[in-house]
């Protein structure tokens, strides 16, 4: 077994090293293991695994609220949303810089992506802080450690697909996952309002004549703040009170987005195709990992290595918190080389069974995992989050890792604080 081990990790290390895509590499190290250490029919075992893997009915949610993003993107919600925010911040510490935590808040709600939430939010703040001065670390480190909530709340492509793989209610998920992402953005207004308040010096130098931000009435910004609340609202409420699953209440966002760029004139024959070919390929690229992830699962079973890994760490007798320490830090090391979404396909065979055996419960464990994710879209040298904020900026990455390595150190204390008190995740569900 300890050859197939190490022949598996040195192929798959080898593939996403060339550039080779993740699920495709997946799918590989699958075969290539079985055709040499087994003799199995590979094909159909393949085939089969991959239909029963997508055929799943939990994931004809992920393209519906993946589409729902994409229509959102090509409208004005997250702009409208910015300049209205804009108009209630500036009596707190910090004033702008919490439109970042508070405008990934709110797109992560209605989008379910990191990278879109970070990349939308950006582009419309960035260069508004900039103009007035606000110091430029704590800007793009707010928008860095904000834009990782887009995988926390709900609804989360990445919970849905924890769901899927780990045989977990997506409902559940969703509702577990309100309350420690309403914490975290908390906890980043806290921290820059703190801040702010100790070094007046990192807030705004210059005001410029904005009648867009500075002199709208109350009264209209509150308005420009309705469709991105009706949204919400129709879309998480319609879930939370019962009345829907999440496949349906993923058709109510959709429904509802292109009334939006219905009702903003942002609809036309391009946007649409082009909102339709974002789905497509976004979709397609999940699929294949999703794909590889299930077939290379069941290969790993056949040679029983999550069993025997299993019973490896728990013959170090380790206690359930020591356990939790051990894979906070292997997947904080392994964030640092692969994305969140890999992370968890590939390791959530062997994780689970560790921690459902040592007493914690799977949908606590999901938003344990997502959260340590979130840490690695963060972290240097392959964080995502990094990279489209160097987009934005063109600072190094170097410079955008230590800007947000305060947000990064809030994210652990909130992975400590969910293990100390689960109930903040179980309580919700009951």
């Amino acid at each position: 077994m300890i050859g197939v081990v190490v022949s598996g990790v040195f192929l798959l290390c080898v593939m996403l090293g060339v550039g080779v895509w993740i699920g495709l590499a997946l799918m590989a190290v699958g075969t290539g293991t079985l055709l040499v250490f087994r003799d199995i029919d590979v094909a159909t075992f393949l085939a089969g695994d991959i239909w029963r893997g997508l055929n799943s009915p939990e994931l004809a949610a992920l393209p519906l609220f993946i589409l729902m993003g994409e229509i959102l993107f090509r409208t004005r919600v997250a702009s409208d949303m910015v300049t209205a925010l804009a108009r209630f911040m500036r009596p707190i510490p910090g004033q702008l810089l919490h439109i970042n935590i508070i405008g990934c808040t709110m797109f992560a709600a209605v989008s379910g992506s990191s990278v879109a939430t970070t990349a939308t939010v950006g582009r419309i703040t960035l260069n508004e802080l900039d103009a007035r001065g606000y110091d430029r670390n704590l800007s793009i480190g707010s928008l860095c450690g904000a834009g990782t909530l887009g995988f926390l709340i709900p609804p989360s492509l990445i919970l849905i697909i924890y769901g899927v793989l780990s045989n977990t209610s997506i409902l559940d998920l969703f509702i577990a996952g309100v309350i420690p992402g309403v914490m975290l953005a908390g906890a980043y207004i806290l921290y820059i309002a703190v801040r702010l308040s100790l070094n007046p010096a990192l807030g705004p130098k210059v005001v410029p004549n904005d009648s867009e931000s500075e002199n709208v009435p109350i009264l209209v910004s509150a308005l420009r703040l309705l469709p991105v609340f009706g949204l919400i609202l129709a879309v998480i409420g319609s879930m939370y009170t019962g009345l829907v699953g999440p496949s349906e209440a993923a058709t109510v966002g959709v429904l509802g987005s292109f009334i939006i760029a219905f009702a903003q004139k942002s609809l036309n024959v391009s946007s649409v195709i082009d909102a339709f070919m974002g789905t497509v390929k976004t979709s397609a690229m999940i699929g294949l990992i999703i794909a590889g992830a299930f077939f290379l699962s069941k290969a790993m079973a056949i040679f029983t290595i999550p069993q025997a890994i299993a019973a490896g760490i728990a013959s170090l007798d380790l206690s359930p918190f020591l356990l939790i320490l051990f894979l906070l830090l292997f997947y904080v090391v392994l964030g640092m080389f692969l994305d969140g979404l890999s992370i968890i396909v590939m390791t959530l065979p062997i994780a689970l069974p560790l921690v459902t055996g040592a007493g914690f419960d799977p949908v606590w464990f999901g938003i344990f995992l997502v959260i340590v994710v979130e840490m690695s879209q963060i972290t240097p040298p392959i964080g995502f989050n990094l990279f489209v904020v160097q987009g934005l900026t063109g600072e190094p990455i170097a410079k955008i890792a230590k800007a947000s390595l305060p947000f990064f150190l809030i994210l652990a204390a909130m992975v400590v604080l969910i293990t100390l008190l689960p109930e903040i995740i179980l309580a919700p569900i009951g």
